[in-house]
């Protein structure tokens, strides 16, 4: 792995986790996990009903199961791998899903 930035293969992978989950979680619901990938960030926003807002940010390590995670706070407009007192962070387990699942909760 590329300490600058994320393969293509590990891209298509996330995409796939991705739109498996909007698929199986949130089908029919008005929303949906967006992605974005900046180096070897994974940006993970979620569409409500049309209006996209940002919530959380995972490092790639080069393994798919341990990524590190950080929460976005609207408080501070900034992504926050320190903060662990939110809805859903008993979630997080490195996994792109585990992230998914938190930031339900987090931002419902």
């Amino acid at each position: 792995m590329s300490s600058e930035s994320i393969s293509k293969k590990v891209k298509e992978e996330v995409n796939l986790i991705v739109d498996q989950f909007n698929r199986s979680v949130l089908i029919d619901s008005g929303r949906r996990y967006v992605v974005r990938i900046k180096g070897i960030f994974l940006y993970l926003d979620r569409d409500d009903f049309g209006t996209t807002g940002q919530i959380c940010r995972l490092k790639y390590t080069g393994e798919m199961n341990r990524w590190e995670f950080a929460i976005y706070k609207y408080s501070s407009g900034r992504y926050d791998q320190n903060e662990w007192f939110f809805p859903g962070e008993h979630l997080v387990d490195g996994t792109i899903e585990g992230a998914m699942k938190a930031g339900l909760e987090a931002y419902d």
